[in-house]
């Protein structure tokens, strides 16, 4: 897990290759500045709402969350129901970033809530280029809603 005071960017994303690949591609295009990664929804939960080892962090929201959906203890489903029934944090951009092609998925994702379902391409190029266009555009383009 990366920590910085004030954060553009949550990850949570389970896969070392992927976390890798997302991580290289918004360095290569200068995206983020301040980027957290966790490993699982529990984690992501216990960031967001000051949980855990995650307490006495700096009282700051991310500007934009990337959240996978199949994820260990905790599922992205989970996570984003979370997210979005709270007041502090509903407003917070979540970007469903998954390998999964599920029609069900994708329903229930938008039924909950998130602001973009990306399905991650399997060609790395591709992926890359995938990535870097998510962070310009919800880094770059986007006016959050704060």
């Amino acid at each position: 897990m990366t920590l910085t005071e004030s954060p553009d960017l949550l990850i949570v994303e389970d896969n070392p290759n992927d976390l890798e690949l997302t991580l290289r591609a918004l360095r290569k295009k200068s995206v983020v500045s301040g980027i957290v990664t966790v490993k699982d929804g529990a984690e992501a939960l216990d960031y967001l709402f000051y949980r855990g080892r995650f307490a006495k962090r700096p009282q700051c929201t991310p500007k934009v969350i990337f959240l996978d959906l199949k994820l260990p203890k905790v599922d992205g489903m989970e996570v984003l129901r979370q997210i979005r029934s709270n007041d502090r944090t509903r407003t917070i951009p979540v970007v469903m970033l998954t390998s999964s092609q599920q029609e069900r998925d994708v329903m229930e994702s938008y039924r909950l809530g998130v602001n973009s379902y990306i399905v991650k391409p399997v060609d790395f190029e591709k992926f890359a280029e995938s990535i870097a266009q998510i962070g310009l555009y919800w880094l770059g383009l986007n006016h959050p809603n704060r």
